[in-house]
């Protein structure tokens, strides 16, 4: 795990509120990537200043037991422009603990590895964490992601 600085970055894609009692996010989320992927969400998004796909979890309403929101969508220049049924949110960035995964996306892997992110002792911040899905993640039986965690 390093600790790395983020800059300020801009995202636009579709987002929903969930939880993780009673496992609502796998199911909600699951449900949101769906959506992504059989409504060509990545196609529809202007202005995108790369190739990566990001999972960013916001808007935390206390710690990762509380409500909070998952966007699904990628890095833009601008949301001057969000598409009707989107959603844009600008970011601060700021300090983040960068966690790499690596295994078959499908068999939970990114899942697994926010398990032990809850377990461990972090000084979270609770603004905007994320996950990448960029060039090593295309292979789902050997993906790798890297998930940045906001921290104090």
């Amino acid at each position: 795990m390093e600790t790395i600085e983020i800059k300020p970055f801009k995202v636009i894609g579709i987002s929903i509120t969930t939880t993780n009692e009673n496992n609502q996010a796998a199911q909600d989320i699951g449900k949101l990537w769906g959506r992504f992927e059989t409504e060509n969400i990545f196609e529809k998004i202007p202005g995108k200043v790369d190739f990566e796909v990001l999972s960013i979890y916001t808007n935390y309403q206390g710690d990762y037991t509380k409500p909070y929101d998952n966007i699904i969508g990628c890095r833009v220049d601008s949301l001057d422009n969000i598409p009707e049924g989107f959603f844009g949110q600008a970011f601060m960035g700021g300090r983040y603990n960068k966690i790499s995964c690596r295994g078959n996306i499908m068999e939970g892997i990114v899942a697994k590895t926010w398990g032990e992110i809850w377990n461990k002792n972090l000084e979270r911040a609770y603004s905007a964490d994320f996950e990448v899905y960029g060039q090593k993640a295309q292979n789902l039986e050997d993906a790798e992601v890297d998930i940045f965690v906001a921290i104090n």
